[in-house]
């Protein structure tokens, strides 16, 4: 068998902001809701599902293979739930926006059928479960809704019957679950009231109706319904009080099999907008239903759980929250007696879409920026039992106030972002960084401290309260839990730093409060929000450039990584520049705009009166030579500089040049540059484009293209092939379904060559790493022998 061109070596993201959009297979497998797509985490995302064209709100196992589409609702669907029936049929609950339940019927044979639609008027169902009745194959519904109820249905002659409707909670129902457990349903719900209810539902026997008149024995109150002449009672079993604040989610454990046999115990886990999860049992002796384990955060800037999920074992449970994260918890094996429990390792990822990404000069990391507001670094963890490392994040260098839009690095722990405002900000590692990033990615501590200027490092950073920039913290300023407040502001930080000194991946709640940079510099010059920028190879000059829609602020900024003023202003679009890259011999400077021309600057010869860089203009397209018809989205040079590339929305792929002599050191001086290849159509339109730092085996220069679809194209390009007829070009990969991305591709980027690599630094692999609309940021490994 063929080796694939190309394999998913990482895929960061996280959950939608909704309830029930994470489920936890009794194989072990995380499914939830990512943007427009499913993820599935084990434990790391072992795939993506595509298929939605909206965001998945809902997610849920059912144990079988097959995939059917449920035509009908027309409300987004907010929750969905499925039993087996007989002959291998599922059964499929849904609930939506559009006031309505419907159920469905799946079968192998043919696509889905709707057996029943329940309209509740102006009202909604939050959430629905199935099960079947004691000793039946009867079906039960209960939904639970906005009118603080559990309505309870039971599908009868081949209709839904409303039988019952539990009063108690005094909010919105927000989940409902059914357990089968010792030939009767326990049924638990939870609500906006903060209070959970657990319901049984029993077959009544004759013998029932002997005690009924027996004073002594105190029981609650039953409602009864009767289906096919068997009667059912549904009582309250217990009212849970713990929670603070609205009760999202709850849980029951799944069944599991010990010693040959089916066990199914009696847990229930519940999920909180107070930011914490409790673990329910009832006591052995008095059968009292008690809180067991409580586990979450305290403080932080976060809003609380939307959902939870247990493990098969029950060893392990996981939340998500209002931004998405994932929250992890294991119990420790080593202290089963007392019940401790630890946050774990878990995925994580931008909960909007990421619009820009660098690899760092070493290639050991990746930072990528967000319209959530985040700067997230991502790097591999090398653990030591484990064969292949895993990525994972480490740092989230900057939370902001603004949506992130773009960023380029200045050294190896340095950056410069743009977001939606006027400024940029220039970002520094501290130290605290510096030394767990040895621990996780298994560096030398001591060869990155002297690669930087340990002597002057923060220890860490923090923000005030109210404020946007991240301020360094000093060894010896850190707040002690007893040291006084100087000042009435003091009293109201709203996060304080605290070293960490890992050994693991941090968990959210480390990565909000304990993983900002400093800020170090802001750079005033832009009259409109940032756009894009570009540092070059020797880490000197950095270029910006903002929105516009005229011609004096559509200009270029540089900018001196040393003393960080002003270089040059470079005016010559009309409209805003989209994106710019300097050349790797740092000669040149490219930038392609919504104008649909590209503009490049050439660097002057430093003379004793300017020892800084100056850039002159030394070509551009203009209306008349200008090929593009629409947007340039997207540009990237060769690694020999002689060629660059330009990608447009009217779907063209250009590579222009030369802008080198050949087998000369010198920049070009009056070579005409001019479209080196054919016009290559790549069939929509092309977001992110990125030529790789190494040649084929054949010396073709090779190419990733993104498009606004989702998928990345690979190409080979010869320079020396005709450019008539189109045959410089070949197609040498793509990313099949469940690779490519569900929205555009932002940006491309290729990992240089020279830091540790986990495919074993072989050399017939390179990585490249994708950024999407689709909030998610992908890491591919590229098999350059099966090109």
């Amino acid at each position: 068998m063929a080796a694939p061109v190309i394999e998913t070596c990482h895929v960061a993201c996280c959950a939608n902001r909704t309830p029930n959009v994470v489920s936890w297979s009794r194989g072990g497998v995380i499914a939830f809701g990512t943007c427009n797509s499913v993820a599935l985490y084990d434990p790391q995302v072992v795939n993506v599902l595509n298929g939605h064209t909206g965001r998945v709100n809902t997610v849920q196992w059912a144990q079988n293979g097959k995939s059917v589409q449920c035509k009908g609702h027309t409300g987004p669907v907010c929750a969905v739930d499925a039993i087996y029936t007989e002959y291998s049929k599922i059964l499929v609950a849904s609930s939506a926006s559009d006031s309505t339940v419907r159920l469905w019927l799946c079968s192998e044979a043919k696509e889905a059928e709707c057996l029943r639609t329940l309209s509740f008027g102006s009202g909604f169902m939050m959430d629905v479960s199935l099960a079947l009745l004691p000793g039946s194959r009867v079906p039960i519904l209960a939904c639970g809704g906005d009118d603080s109820r559990v309505h309870l249905y039971v599908q009868s002659s081949g209709q839904l019957q409303n039988v019952l409707s539990l009063q108690g909670h005094e909010d919105w129902v927000r989940g409902v679950e059914w357990l089968s457990v010792g030939g009767e349903l326990l049924l638990a719900s939870c609500s906006q009231d903060c209070l959970i209810r657990v319901w049984r539902l029993r077959a009544k026997s004759g013998t029932d109706a002997g005690t009924k008149d027996d004073h002594t024995i105190i029981r609650m109150k039953e409602d009864v319904f009767e289906v096919k002449e068997r009667v059912f009672a549904v009582s309250l079993e217990t009212v849970l009080a713990g929670h603070e604040n609205w009760v999202y989610g709850i849980h029951w454990q799944p069944p599991f099999y010990k010693g040959g046999e089916l066990q199914q115990p009696l847990s229930l886990l519940s999920a909180s907008m107070d930011k914490t999860m409790i673990l329910w049992a009832p006591e052995e002796g008095s059968g009292v239903w008690v809180e067991q384990v409580r586990v979450g955060e305290v403080g932080g800037n976060t809003l609380g759980f939307y959902g939870c999920q247990m493990s098969p074992d029950g060893s392990m449970v996981v939340a998500h929250a209002f931004h998405g994260a994932l929250h992890l918890w294991c119990k420790d094996q080593d202290k089963e007696v007392s019940g401790e429990w630890r946050p774990g390792v878990v995925i994580s990822g931008h909960f909007n879409a990421v619009q820009d990404l660098s690899w760092d000069p070493e290639g050991e990391f990746i930072l990528s920026v967000g319209s959530d507001q985040t700067t997230r670094l991502f790097t591999p963890w090398r653990k030591q039992d484990a064969q292949q490392p895993t990525w994972h994040e480490l740092s989230r260098p900057q939370i902001h106030g603004y949506d992130m839009q773009c960023l380029a690095m200045v050294g190896r722990f340095q950056f410069v972002s743009g977001a939606d405002e006027k400024v940029l900000r220039v970002f520094q590692a501290p130290r605290n960084f510096v030394e767990n990033f040895a621990n996780i990615s298994g560096t030398s501590r001591e060869k990155l401290l002297a690669s930087s200027d340990s002597a002057t490092l923060p220890e860490g950073a923090s923000t005030p309260a109210l404020g946007l920039s991240n301020k360094a913290v000093f060894q010896g300023k850190i707040l002690g839990a007893q040291e006084q407040f100087n000042s009435i502001s003091d009293q109201y930080q709203e996060s304080s730093f605290h070293p960490l000194n890992l050994t693991e991946p941090p968990p959210e709640d480390h990565l909000l409060q304990n993983t900002l940079w400093p800020e170090v510099q802001k750079l005033y010059g832009h009259g409109f929000e940032m756009f894009c920028l570009a540092s070059d190879s020797s880490r000197m000059v950095v270029a910006s450039a903002c929105k516009a829609s005229k011609s004096e602020h559509a200009a270029v900024l540089l900018w001196s990584t040393t003393t960080w003023h002003q270089l040059q202003t470079l005016p010559c679009h009309t409209l805003t520049v989209t994106q710019m890259a300097f050349s790797p011999d740092t000669q040149f400077l490219l930038a392609v705009s919504r104008d649909r021309t590209w503009s490049l600057w050439r660097r002057d010869l430093p003379t004793p009166e300017s020892p800084e860089p100056q850039f002159s203009l030394h070509a551009r397209t203009g209306k008349d030579t200008a090929i593009h018809t629409r947007i340039i989205w997207s540009c990237d040079w060769s690694a020999d500089s002689k060629y660059f590339v330009t990608s447009s929305r009217d779907k063209k792929l250009i590579v222009w040049g030369p802008c080198r002599f050949e087998d000369s050191g010198d920049p070009a001086l009056l070579l005409d540059i001019k479209p080196c290849s054919s016009i290559l159509d790549v069939g929509d339109s092309a977001t992110a484009v990125a030529f790789c730092p190494e040649l084929c085996c054949d010396n073709r220069y090779l190419l990733a293209v993104g498009l606004e679809c989702g998928r990345i194209l690979l190409y080979r390009w010869s320079a020396s092939q005709e450019p008539a007829g189109g045959h410089d070009w070949s197609i040498c990969g793509e990313t099949d379904t469940s690779q490519s991305h569900a929205l555009a591709v932002k940006r491309l980027r290729w990992r240089q060559t020279g830091g540790k690599s986990e495919i074993e630094e072989d050399s017939s692999w390179v990585q490249l790493a994708s950024a999407s609309a689709d909030h998610s940021v992908k890491i591919f490994n590229i098999n350059k022998r099966a090109l």
